[in-house]
């Protein structure tokens, strides 16, 4: 399996395939089963990194609000 931060690396690759103005959380950018391979530690903490990223990088990816179960969205520019 990959380490986290391989993928974080493939999730941002991933934004590339999408379109401006599409909002998408940080699951939507694997496969259901991979995303469901990943652990749930490495899952939270996928989320925190990709978040920590988008802050201090914040050209290509618009923060929106949380989901009611506590998911953060996101939208392309």
């Amino acid at each position: 399996m990959l380490n986290v931060n391989m993928l974080l690396e493939k999730a941002l690759e991933e934004t590339e395939n999408l379109s401006p103005g599409e909002v998408f959380l940080v699951k939507d950018l694997f496969r259901g089963y991979e995303w469901n391979r990943i652990s749930r530690s490495e899952r939270l903490l996928l989320g925190t990194l990709f978040l920590n990223f988008v802050k201090t990088h914040p050209k290509h990816i618009d923060i929106l609000e949380k989901t009611s179960s506590g998911q953060q969205k996101y939208a392309k520019q």
